[in-house]
């Protein structure tokens, strides 16, 4: 059937007025409450359509096992108890989330969906579960072979829970049996979520394994130390962008000792490997959980220069660069983006106020009066977040906000900013920030006295 895909209900319901036969509408959800689902989902009876529905409510999207069954359910009953929706014609997507991003909270994401599944099946007849297969392989963007074993074993067990349906590309799925064993169980590892077999993670585990797989012929890798050759600035940055912590404090010491102050190594060479990582990141070269150990790098070479810092300071009090809230917008899980970013800045001496992820805009706003931040960040990854930004960013200017607002995320982008968010606050100004490693920079220039003194 036709599907018709968009998350604005005009958009849809201009679909539905042209579609011949039966489509599928994705999708509908109680993001807005139940007043508006019940609406589209009349709309959609009316034309013949059946639905995808989202496991989506007034709070967010559900990350759990227990939210995606309580929203699924709440929503099962609206449609058919009072909707009179044909059963058969919904299509429940409990959300399938990125697992191995190297945050803890995510570990048990793919299993939460088919937990889930498997209860939605049970207890709510004749509906469908569906799925966006690739969003579970998100954090080895840049991988192929990797990725594809993932989908594999994914939906090897989401199938086995009662999934029926997914978006995935069915021509690229390896057969599960045929996949190198040790990936497999690597993967199978970080799907299920199982007890760790070594002493480092999951999820480290299949990232240490990732490159081996990433050619055609998948060659083992040879440890390769030339690198240790080179001059100490081009070593931290080599750390940086691998992920490697072994030397770390050792080149770190070392570069401080050839520095006039320790914050020297920060501004340097520590920064210009994050502006590396960047660009490898923001050009699909490096995925998620590369950039967070290359975050962890940057922290504990940063927590080795720490008392040497403070120790230059000693009887002076500490002088902040300026003070940050930072937040994922409501409706949205996702937060490496701001992790990551909430180190750099700490690492150049901001303070940051982190709200973490599904922050409503009366809250974000609230903390800001409260703890007299010099600058709000937003960050989100998927696409209904746009539109939260820009309520955010309509609330600063109507309670007569004028500090400046920083936009960020994989969905966002300088057109969006530019178009939709800027125009919504005109008291202060919306800077669009493409990476964590140009974080710093913006900040500086926007709290520097020439950019405060032309606001």
């Amino acid at each position: 059937p036709m599907m018709i895909d968009s998350s604005k209900w005009e958009v849809i319901e201009a679909g539905l007025k042209c579609v011949q036969g039966k489509p599928i509408v994705n999708s509908i959800s109680m993001k807005e409450g139940e007043q508006a689902f019940r609406e589209h989902a009349i709309k959609c009876l009316r034309y013949g359509a059946a639905v995808v529905v989202m496991a989506f409510d007034e709070v967010g999207q559900a990350d759990t096992a227990a939210r995606k069954i309580e929203i699924c359910s709440r929503a099962y009953r609206i449609l058919v108890d009072e909707v009179g929706f044909p059963p058969e014609d919904i299509i429940f997507d409990p959300n399938i989330f990125a697992v191995a991003t190297g945050i803890e909270e995510h570990d048990n994401y793919a299993v939460d969906f088919i937990e889930a599944t498997k209860v939605i099946k049970a207890t709510l007849p004749y509906a469908r579960v569906s799925g966006g297969v690739s969003n579970v392989s998100f954090s080895f963007r840049g991988n192929e072979p990797v990725r594809r074993a993932i989908h594999s074993v994914f939906l090897y067990h989401a199938i086995q829970a009662g999934m029926d349906m997914g978006i995935v590309n069915a021509g690229d799925l390896p057969v599960y049996d045929d996949i190198d064993p040790k990936l497999r169980e690597a993967v199978e590892d970080v799907i299920l979520n199982r007890p760790q077999r070594t002493n480092v993670s999951n999820t480290e585990r299949l990232v240490d394994m990732a490159p081996d797989y990433k050619g055609e012929k998948g060659a083992a890798r040879v440890v390769d130390l030339t690198w240790r050759e080179q001059p100490v600035g081009k070593r931290i940055g080599h750390a940086l962008v691998h992920g490697i912590t072994e030397f770390i404090e050792a080149d770190t010491e070392e570069a401080r000792l050839a520095s006039e102050r320790p914050l020297h190594v920060i501004e340097g060479p520590l920064m210009d490997g994050m502006n590396v990582v960047g660009d490898l990141f923001g050009s699909g070269k490096m995925f998620l959980p590369q950039v967070v150990k290359s975050a962890r790098v940057m922290k504990q070479a940063v927590a080795w220069l720490e008392p040497f810092m403070e120790a230059e300071k000693a009887g002076q009090a500490r002088q902040q660069a300026g003070r940050i809230l930072m937040a994922t917008v409501k409706g949205d899980v996702h937060d490496i983006g701001k992790n990551i970013v909430g180190v750099v800045l700490q690492c150049n001496n901001y303070e940051v106020i982190d709200l973490g992820v599904m922050v409503p805009a009366d809250r974000i706003l609230d903390a800001a009066v409260e703890h007299k931040v010099d600058v709000i960040g937003l960050s989100g990854l998927i696409t209904p977040s746009l539109d939260e930004m820009v309520f955010v960013a309509r609330e600063m200017e109507r309670r007569g906000f004028d500090i400046p607002l920083l936009i960020g995320g994989a969905t966002t982008s300088r057109t969006h900013t530019a178009v939709k968010i800027e125009p919504a606050y005109h008291r202060g100004s919306t800077t669009y920030v493409v990476d964590a490693s140009r974080a710093v920079g913006v900040v500086s220039g926007l709290l520097s006295p020439t950019e405060k003194a032309r606001n």
